[in-house]
Order: C-alpha cells, then structure tokens, then sequence
C-alpha cells in the first residue's frame, strides 16, 4: 500500500525532481517508509512514489521499479494472488529480483498487457511507463478500493496522484467545482451517479473503477477502456442450496486467506455487526494451530442506544482475539475535523467516517499496519434493508405466492423495529413504489417548492445550476439490478474513499475479503431468494457460516450502519458555532441565501438531512 503521483509532459521542462518530491511529499502519510522519483531519458515522464512497506520489506522493493531494461511502474495497493501468478511466470521463464507483487505485475503486463488486469485478485491503481513502445498505461481495481486522480490537456500533459492534493501541489489550481456543490446541498449527492469521473474540483478527473487510460506518449493522446462489469441478468437457477453454500464458503475463505498475505502485522477491525463479526471468525478459523493472536480494533458508545459493545463482545468470547476499543467524543470530531476533511478531500456523509478514523488511529497506537475488514457485504448480499423493497417488486408478479409469504415473514420479523424504519409503509416509500419513474421528477418539483417558499440558494447561484440537477434511479426491475447499481453506480465506491483515506490518514492498510471479484460474480449468479429469504437478509451468508459464527449475531433482525451519537455530538455549541461560520462563508461566496443566516442549527442523527446542517459543515471545508 503505498501513494503515487507524477506529471507526463511534452514540456520537459514540467517533469522535474523537485516538481515530483512536491506532489509526493503532500501525500506522505500513505507512505512513510521511503520515496522515490524518477524520469524518463527523454525527459517526458515522471514517476512519483511514497512506500508502505507491507510485502518484502527489503529496500529491493522499493518503487519506482523496473523490470527488463524496458518498464517502470509506480504501484499502490496488493496483488492478493501474487504467489500463484509468480508460480506460472516463474515456469514460462520469467525471472524476479525480489519477493515483491509489484514485479510480478510488470512481468504478468508483458505476458499479457492489458488482458493481465483479468487476473488480479487485489486493489490497486498504478502507472506503468513502457520505453519500447513509447506509452503509459494506467488502471484501477474493479470496485475502486484505490483511487487514482489525474488532470489531462490533450498534447500537453497528464498530471496524476493518489490524491487530488497531489495535483494542486503539482501546479493543478484547485477550483470548486459548483454543479457538484449544487447536487451536494441540494439532494447529498457525493458523486454524479451519471459520471463517476466528476469530482468536487474542476480539472481533477476520477479514473472510474474498472477502467485503464492508454496514453501514446508521441502525440500524448489519451483512450478510456472498461475491462470488466458484473452480469447482473444472467442467474443460475438450477444451484441448490447446499451447492451454493459450500461454494460461497469456498470463495470467502479463499478470498480471506489471500488477504493474511503480509510481512507486517495483520488484524482487523470489529464493529459487532454480521460482517465484520464474520471476518473475524474466519480469521480464528484460519488461524488456528498458529501462535498469532488477532488483534481487533473497535469503536465503543456507552450509553447510546445503537451502541454495538455486546456484540462484539459475543464475537471476543467465541475467538482468540486481543480486542482494543475507542470512544470518539464530539469534542474528538470537533479538534480533528480540519484534519478528516483534508485527507477526504470531498465531502462525507456523516460523523460515522470521523469514528473509522479514529478505529485506524487506535490500529496505529498498537502497531498494526494491515487490517480486514467486511465492507462491500451489504452491497453483494442485500444487507441493506431499503432492498427489501426491490425484492417484492421482483417477485410480486413473477411469483405471487412467494411474494405473499415472504411479506407476512418481512412483517412479523420488523414490524416494531426501533432501529430500522419500515421499507414499506411513509409517503416517501410509497411514492418510490408506485411511481419508480417519476421519483426524481417530484423530488426536482419539491426543491423547486422549497426555493421559493424558503430559499436555500442564492438565486443566481440557483438558477445557474437547478438544470443540472442529477438523475438518482429508483426504478430496477430485480434485486439483483438494485445491488449492481449500488456496487458499480453509487454507494459501494463512496465508503472505499471513506475507508482508503481513514486508513491512509495513519499509514494503515485495509483489505476488504468481501471484494474478491470471484466471490462477487458468484452472488450475482443467485437468485434473488438466496440473498433475501423468510425476512432474512444475506441468507445465504447466514445460512452458510451459521456454525462459526455466534448465533445471535448471525441471526441478527436489526442492521446498524457504523453510527455514532451524531444528533448529541451535535448539541455542541463549538460545532454549531462551527456550521453557523460555514453559513456566513457560503452565503458570502453568493451559495446560500441570506435568509439562511437567520435559521438555527438543528442537530441530526447520521445520515438524515433535515436542515442541511451536516452538508454546510462539510461544503465549508472545501
């Protein structure tokens, strides 16, 4: 795990050491174990690298790195099955200096240029320049584990980085990019769901998960390629229930034994909830026979009524585990929120990513580099609730009797629920099931509403950007559908910034088992009702692990998203204060209307945005 960044010009003049020390100094903390810059000899390409020292820690490793007097890469992130793919170039006579996935990936690009994306189990984004050819060929994971920002001028130059700070510091001006604000404060939009590339800052580009650039360095022209996509229409309807069972814990455990790979410490963090709580029991299993002890890092709140303590006690008592636990306060959130929004760079959507913050800095306190964790589960597997509702869509007219039975076992098992909201009942839920298409039109007609009854915006700012607004699809004719959309579109590829960034922010890697792209394939070649089956979300999870997991916390009836005491954090006056100053500054830069200066702040549960109070606090800080 590391941070790169660097600059491709015709101008050579542009490319040089002390340009590229600057873009990687910015982004230190992804790799304070060394740093590396390098030019081409003919002067047009830059590589940048700061190194997390994870796998073969010798200095043999380090980055840039070059292979075969003929390519140079700078790498961030993990090839999972290195060893396998070194095991097959090692036979058709590849030969390798270090014990390193890095070489390995050059090797497997010369056997197989692009195609070698095809058989990467990892998360990564690298740069890797080839001096025969004259070209550079940059790609990112499947799901977006690893971010990879670039500013392009055809014929004139590429700028990239890990991080966008990495391209304001390379000489990139850093301008807000105000149809992205709109969209933020006016419906929470993080990404524009039509456009994963766009970004909160003009002339700072996203390269889109699953995708790789082609640059030709002669006319510095760059191509954008897609090279993979989940089928979401084809299902195995013939697969049993054992048969998908043995194959699920097949892949996952496969999937999890990859992820151990390291040469530094690995643990992982417990949250109490059915994923993580998962990750840690297949550790144990894995581990057992081992003297290694797995430390687990978690986040506590006596008192509150969401607080997840017993759980994760439950997980502790069945495992060989040396558990460790944070309290984040308001006053914690308050004195680091510079420091977050700086290393997010964009906005996030609620205190909950302050709490993953600190779980990685308490990771750091005790020594732990590598941490597992279950993100991307509720995706692939229908954790969250509002999916019910795409599933008795499904079924309602394909299968009435099921639809019938597994609504009766939806309302015996949640109605009442204090924790999670019916998914079936509100105005809201209604209007969002009887009129899929027509959801985004009325939500557009409500803001209208609500700017002239009580303007929001400035006016000019307004009406320059209202006819922007974006697209949020309600409308799936499956399950299967909605979770696509939610692990390719919008949703999954928001908490991977929020993950890769906390843990960044102390030099901590996460890997996530959930995210092996066999194991993802596999789930969406199941019917809908093995992911949603007599009320139960991720059954077949459920089902497959019930004997090493707790069995409370495998049958599980209530989903608690990682939540801290938000509304009560912000009770304090600091933090108001705080959210009023945002009000003045944006009202001053002609965003927000005046009036909004007159309307006290109101505190709000995470994720709920009743007065916008959380979005100012974080559109302030850009």
């Amino acid at each position: 795990m590391c941070g790169i960044a660097g600059i491709i010009s015709k101008d050579t003049s542009l490319v040089t050491q002390a340009g590229l020390k600057k873009m990687t100094d910015v982004i230190n903390h992804r790799g304070p174990d060394g740093e590396g810059q390098w030019i081409s000899s003919n002067g047009e390409v830059g590589l940048g690298h700061r190194r997390l020292s994870i796998i073969d820690l010798s200095h043999e490793a380090d980055q840039p790195m070059h292979y075969m007097g003929r390519y140079s890469i700078v790498f961030n992130g993990e090839i999972y099955n290195y060893i396998e793919l070194k095991e097959d170039l090692l036979k058709q006579g590849y030969t390798f200096k270090t014990v390193s996935d890095t070489e390995v990936l050059m090797a497997l690009f010369d056997r197989d240029k692009e195609n070698c994306l095809k058989l990467l189990d990892g998360m990564f984004s690298f740069v890797l320049y080839d001096a025969q050819e004259n070209t550079v060929f940059c790609a990112r994971d499947r799901f977006g584990e690893k971010p990879f920002f670039y500013s392009y001028e055809k014929g004139k130059h590429f700028y990239y980085g890990s991080e966008m700070k990495c391209l304001w510091a390379g000489g990139i001006p850093k301008v807000v990019n105000d149809k992205m604000m709109f969209n933020y404060l006016a419906y929470g939009f993080l990404e524009n769901p039509s456009n994963l590339s766009e970004t909160f800052y003009n002339k700072c580009t996203r390269l889109p998960h699953s995708h790789y650039i082609k640059l030709n360095l002669h006319n510095l022209e760059l191509t954008i390629h897609k090279y993979y996509d989940i089928d979401w229409k084809t299902t195995n309807s013939s697969i049993t229930e054992d048969q998908a069972k043995e194959t699920f814990n097949e892949l996952f455990y496969t999937s999890s034994k990859r992820r151990l790979r390291s040469d530094v410490a690995v643990g992982s963090s417990l949250s109490g909830g059915l994923d993580s709580s998962l990750v840690v029991c297949v550790i144990d299993e894995l581990k057992k026979g081992t003297t290694q002890k797995q430390n687990t890092f978690s986040a506590v709140f006596p008192g509150f009524k969401k607080d997840e303590r017993k759980y994760m006690d439950m997980v502790i008592a069945k495992t060989n585990v040396e558990p460790h636990f944070v309290t984040p306060t308001d006053e914690g959130m308050i004195a680091s929120i510079d420091k977050l929004a700086y290393h997010q760079e964009e906005p996030f959507g609620s205190a909950s990513i302050y709490v993953q913050y600190c779980v990685m800095q308490l990771a750091k306190e005790h020594g732990v580099t590598v941490l597992l964790d279950g993100q991307g589960a509720d995706e692939i597997l229908a954790g969250y609730h509002p999916y019910y509702s795409h599933y008795f869509q499904e079924i309602k007219k394909a299968n009435p009797a099921l639809y019938s039975k597994e609504m009766q076992a939806y309302n015996a098992m949640h109605t009442g629920s204090e924790i999670n909201e019916s998914v079936i009942s509100g105005w809201k839920n209604i209007i969002k099931s009887l009129f899929p298409d027509s959801a985004t039109s009325l939500r557009k007609y409500y803001q209208q509403y609500n700017q002239i009854k009580n303007p929001l915006f400035d006016k000019e700012f307004y009406h320059a950007h209202f006819k922007d607004s974006f697209h949020r699809n309600y409308e799936f004719e499956s399950l299967n559908q909605s979770l696509y959309s939610s692990t390719m579109k919008q949703g999954l590829q928001e908490l991977l910034r929020y993950a890769d960034r906390n843990s960044m922010a102390h030099s901590r890697e996460v890997r996530l088992p959930f995210l092996n792209h066999d194991l993802v394939d596999f789930l969406f070649t199941l019917p809908s009702h093995f992911k949603i089956k007599d009320g139960w979300t991720k059954w077949i999870m459920r089902a497959s692990t019930s004997s090493i997991l707790p069995e409370t916390i495998c049958w599980r009836k209530d989903k608690i998203g990682y939540e801290p005491p938000q509304k009560n954090w912000m009770e304090n006056p600091i933090l108001k204060e705080k959210i009023m100053q945002g009000k003045t500054d944006l009202v001053n830069k002609r965003i927000l209307s005046k009036g909004q200066l007159n309307k006290q702040v109101v505190a709000e549960d995470a994720n709920v945005s009743l007065s916008n109070s959380w979005r100012i606090l974080m559109a302030d800080n850009l």
